[in-house]
This record gives structure tokens, sequence and C-alpha cells, in this order.
């Protein structure tokens, strides 16, 4: 995996996207103090280079309904692990999947509206063949979520 070098520049402009990706470039340029051309080239060979993935939209999940979170830790069978995975990744109520070092090979962030429904997707998930044990954490609140570039 090739790293990018990130200049200053680099992550001011990272930094102002993350705040607002639909800002015009003309405004970005004159933010910076540079040429919308130069605007355009950084934010294109940050896209290329793989930098920037995608532009998305901050959902606020507790606004939705989605406000109980909890991070859950699979131990799996090593030969179905494989299976187990493209299992998880089908669960819609399953955010995001790592894959991870130590004694669990999977750690999980699940979104759900109430714990009852957190409790369901346990038993789904404590079910899964290959699965062997689980281990949850409910997350009571969030201190520190950072999504810009330093």
């Amino acid at each position: 995996m090739n790293s990018y070098y990130l200049d200053d520049v680099d992550k001011r402009i990272l930094n102002i996207l993350q705040e607002d990706a639909r800002i015009p470039f003309s405004r970005l340029a004159k933010m910076l103090n540079l040429s919308e051309a130069t605007i355009y080239m950084r934010i294109k060979r940050l896209k290329e280079n793989g930098v920037i993935k995608g532009f998305f939209t901050d959902i606020d999940f507790d606004k939705i309904g989605l406000s109980v979170v909890a991070f859950v830790m699979i131990k799996a069978e090593p030969k179905q692990y494989e299976k187990v995975i493209e299992e998880l990744i089908k669960q819609k109520e399953i955010f995001e999947i790592y894959d991870v070092t130590g004694e669990f090979y999977a750690l999980l962030k699940v979104r759900v509206e109430t714990r009852e429904e957190l409790a369901k997707v346990l038993d789904k998930l404590g079910n899964l063949e290959g699965v062997t044990s689980t281990y949850t954490m409910i997350v009571l609140r969030v201190l520190k979520e950072k999504r810009n570039v330093d």
C-alpha cells in the first residue's frame, strides 16, 4: 500500500471538504488564496490517488432513530471465517466490519433503534454457522469521533 504525502495545502483542502463537500471551487480558492485551477488539480490528484474516496452526507443517526450503537467482537471457526464475513456483510444493521488481530476475528459496528432490536441482531449473529462466540459493548456516549486530517 503506497502512502500519499499530504502537504499543508492538501490538508487544508481536505479539512474544508470534510466540513462542506459541496463548497464551490471558487470559494475554496478564495479561502486558501489559490487559483480555482490549482484547487481543481489538487482535488483531482487527491481523488486519482485514492485519498478522496468519495463525497458523502454526514448523517445524524440519532435523528433518524438509529441511536443504539454497539461494537460486537466475533470469534469464528477458521475454516468458515470467509463464509461468516459474507453473511455479516449482508446484515443491514452492521455498518462497519473490521478484520482484527488478537483473540477475536472481527469487530462490528452495529446501529439499531432499540435495545430489543439489538438483542435480535445479537441472537442472529450468535446463531450464524461458523460463529463460535461474540462479545458486545454498548456505546453509552461518543466522546470523540474524528473526521478531519491534522
